[in-house]
């Protein structure tokens, strides 16, 4: 019995006692990247490089869009979504996966100009739901982006 005790912890402490490998991160309902909270380019930069599929390329256009835009903005991963503000006013945009779509979610989206089309049950905000064969109208989302930063951001 000793010696069935010895083998079976051995086997436990060599299950646990293993190193863990570089995975991929963890998709979420959805799928959306699960990212640690951080500020910065980097976490953003993970939380893309994470999107599945066609959604990493939507990621990355819509941050080089909003790079472009708003120099010098601020970023961070909060709650497994990028994030984007300006210092010292708060955040004016966020990001997140879903199944079939990526959510742009403008936090004081309905001071806007046109309106962005997705209503929210806050009644500030509004959403911009990109599908994978949706066209990317960059001038009408830079143009939302630039009304969005100016706007007192949301603290959170």
């Amino acid at each position: 019995m000793a010696g069935r005790t010895s083998t079976t912890a051995g086997k436990v402490t060599k299950k646990t006692a293993a190193k863990p490998t570089a995975a991929e991160p963890t998709l979420l309902s959805g799928g959306n990247p699960e990212i640690a909270k951080g500020y910065g380019d980097a976490p953003v930069q993970a939380y893309i490089s994470a999107m599945p599929g066609w959604k990493s390329d939507i990621g990355r256009r819509l941050d080089a869009l909003i790079t472009h835009t708003v120099p010098g903005v601020s970023k961070a991963v909060k709650w497994n979504s990028p994030f984007y503000g300006m210092e010292g006013q708060g955040w004016f945009l966020g990001i997140h996966c879903f199944t079939n779509y990526v959510k742009v979610a403008f936090f004081k989206g309905a001071a806007l100009n046109p309106l962005p089309p997705g209503a929210s049950k806050q009644k500030d905000v509004r959403y911009l739901d990109i599908r994978e064969d949706d066209p990317f109208d960059e001038a009408q989302i830079a143009s939302w982006v630039e009304q969005a930063s100016r706007l007192p951001g949301e603290r959170m």
